[in-house]
């Protein structure tokens, strides 16, 4: 589940419905050193503030100054909302959801799960990121370019045969503020140039939170990527949508022992992704070989994003 980011030259501004997007550990330490969140810039994943960005926001002169000024005020917190009681009606996008839920439990599925070692991905993504791009789009790209190699992972059932896509279009699983998902397409993953992408993404989320997409938009994806890695979580399954053949989920990437191609113990970032398949049309091979290819792009040729 993601939100936009902000380019670095503009004021922060909250995401719609004034709901700022911030890690738990950016959250405590912006409260610790009394810094307005609503004030930062997010440079993590999709715009999300992160710890690095709050310890700018307390050294800026600005900061400063309000926290050396001796009259200085201090601000309460906001109270909490109170908790809902009783039943309270679904939205129309959680009522899609069910629908969709209930239609996945009749398709035999099933998981494969692969560790992948993100070192050099995250440094193109350090290099990229102040060029505007989010790892959502290189996500998408390198999807998108193990997707044309395996076609089979881009198909989906229907009664009595396979539907290959002719084009491989990447839906990106975004949480909606009130409840709910939505999942905003990057068209043409494979083909189109990682800073395009990113342009795409930065521009489909802020409307997909304020529900301005179009169903062109929104509902044409070939392919879903989940992605949770900025809550941390380790690993995760995600369920299969509609008329699609596979989802993949995107766990953290986190700081790993690993045997090295020395045969000596190291240190490297890895995440684990799984990906869910409809049996009828995706065998299990089938997934492995795409997940084998997946890793080989991300961990050994993160610079074929670029092209």
């Amino acid at each position: 589940a993601a939100a936009a980011a902000a380019a670095a030259a503009a004021p922060a501004a909250a995401p719609a419905g004034g709901r700022v997007v911030a890690s738990p550990f950016a959250r405590s330490l912006a409260e610790s050193k009394g810094v307005d969140l609503s004030t930062v810039v997010g440079t993590g994943p999709d715009g999300r503030i992160v710890a690095e960005d709050v310890e700018k926001a307390a050294a800026s002169p600005a900061a400063a100054g309000a926290a050396a000024a001796p009259a200085a005020k201090a601000i309460s917190a906001a109270p909490a909302a109170p908790a809902p009681a009783g039943v309270v009606p679904m939205t129309g996008m959680q009522k899609a959801v069910v629908k969709n839920m209930a239609w996945a439990d009749s398709v035999p599925t099933y998981t494969v799960s692969r560790q992948i070692v993100t070192d050099d991905f995250d440094a193109l993504y350090a290099q990229l990121k102040p060029k505007g791009v989010t790892v959502s789009a290189m996500l998408a790209k390198a999807v998108g370019l193990a997707l044309a190699k395996h076609p089979i992972m881009n198909s989906n059932y229907v009664e009595d045969g396979i539907s290959y896509n002719s084009d491989i279009n990447v839906a990106m699983a975004v949480a909606m503020p009130d409840g709910g998902l939505i999942t905003p397409v990057l068209k043409n993953a494979d083909t189109t140039d990682i800073y395009s992408l990113g342009r795409a993404w930065k521009d489909l989320v802020p409307r997909a939170m304020e529900g301005k997409l179009s169903a062109d938009e929104f509902s044409t994806g070939t392919f879903t990527i989940s992605n949770l890695g900025m809550f941390g979580v380790s690993q995760f399954v995600s369920i299969l949508p509609p008329n699609t053949g596979a989802i993949l989920a995107v766990a953290a990437s986190a700081p790993t022992a690993v045997l090295q191609k020395n045969g000596m113990m190291g240190m490297a970032k890895v995440m684990t992704v799984t990906i869910t398949c409809d049996h009828r049309n995706i065998y299990g091979a089938d997934a492995a070989k795409f997940l084998k290819d997946l890793a080989r792009i991300i961990e050994e040729e993160p610079q074929s994003l670029l092209f």
